[in-house]
């Protein structure tokens, strides 16, 4: 519909500044001739549009045009509401909390209601069930430490158990999936790394400034096999069906085959490290290693292990 082409093209062009006519063409798969009635019918409506002409040329909105509330669909503003309140829920600013009140200020008292009536529809909560107020108080240290440039003191413990002090100068707060990550300049090893802030032990804020360095773009964080010492293995493992719902939430979909007897199969690459065998382990007798056979010897000899430390308990 026209309407909606007209709207789309407002807010691509509120979002992105200028943009010539044969990208809205091509994006909107109408014709250039089309475009520019477009143009000409949102100037019509009072959106101040105006066109440049050359190789750089294209259109453009004069600011400080906005967009009005009735441009936004109720859902839209739902959506918006749904994720500031997500946001608040694991950091703790006020800020976000005048922004949530701002967004739901576009909401007319009927919208409210039908609100209340219907249920939130959707709900973002990035603080975990049963995690405590020090997770949030750690990401509110490093919020004001990233805002003032001053660095900070942790004690850090990696994958491998290993403690090593660090001094950090903060970047961003990066939350992916539930936890959170701390990107920073190690002046230790002299380059950018990400941290995992359940790892941060002993945060200290220092009296020391920095001058904010060009931060690495986060699209070059992306998993890297090598990362891992450990490595990695094609296994196939047999569920009993009273565990089905655990595997469900533990292994991709790709990997799992359900038998007609209720047993689940699950088949893939794993990294062979202690995170692999403490999963195993905690599925009890509920999980038979089929392949490969050094991994069912490895439980083995770690459940004896487990046995031997409570030999001397007295049944």
């Amino acid at each position: 519909m026209k309407i909606d082409r007209l709207l789309a093209m407002t807010v691509l062009l509120l979002n992105r500044g200028r943009v010539s006519a044969k990208e809205l063409a091509d994006r909107f798969e109408v014709s250039t001739k089309t475009i520019y009635r477009d143009m000409e019918t949102l100037n019509q409506s009072g959106i101040p549009i105006v066109a440049h002409q050359g190789i750089s040329g294209g259109f453009e909105i004069i600011e400080p045009y906005a967009m009005a509330r009735q441009f936004l669909t109720l859902s839209e503003i739902d959506a918006m509401v749904a994720a500031v309140k997500g946001i608040h829920t694991a950091v703790d600013d006020r800020m976000l909390g005048t922004l949530l009140d701002k967004v739901q200020a576009l909401l007319s008292k009927a919208d409210h209601a039908h609100r209340e009536q219907k249920g939130p529809g959707i709900v973002f909560d990035f603080n975990p069930w049963g995690q405590g107020p020090a997770a949030r108080e750690k990401v509110n240290q490093l919020r004001l430490a990233i805002a003032k440039a001053t660095r900070v003191s942790i004690t850090y413990l990696n994958m491998n158990g290993t403690e090593s002090e660090r001094v950090l100068e903060p970047a961003a707060l990066i939350l992916k999936g539930h936890l959170w990550y701390l990107q920073a300049y190690c002046t230790l090893r002299s380059e950018f790394r990400v941290f995992r802030l359940s790892r941060i032990q002993n945060l200290l804020m220092l009296d020391q400034t920095f001058v904010p360095r060009q931060v690495p773009s986060l699209d070059s964080y992306t998993w890297d096999t090598e990362w891992s010492k450990h490595k990695q293995l094609d296994a196939v493992l047999t569920f009993e069906h009273q565990v089905r719902h655990r595997v469900g939430d533990s292994f991709h979909p790709d990997q799992i085959t359900v038998h007609e007897d209720g047993t689940i199969q699950v088949k893939g690459q794993f990294v062979e490290d202690d995170w692999f065998y403490g999963m195993l382990l905690s599925y009890g007798e509920q999980v038979t290693v089929e392949e490969p056979a050094h991994v069912a010897e490895e439980l083995v000899s770690r459940a004896y292990k487990i046995i031997g430390r409570y030999a001397k308990l007295d049944r």
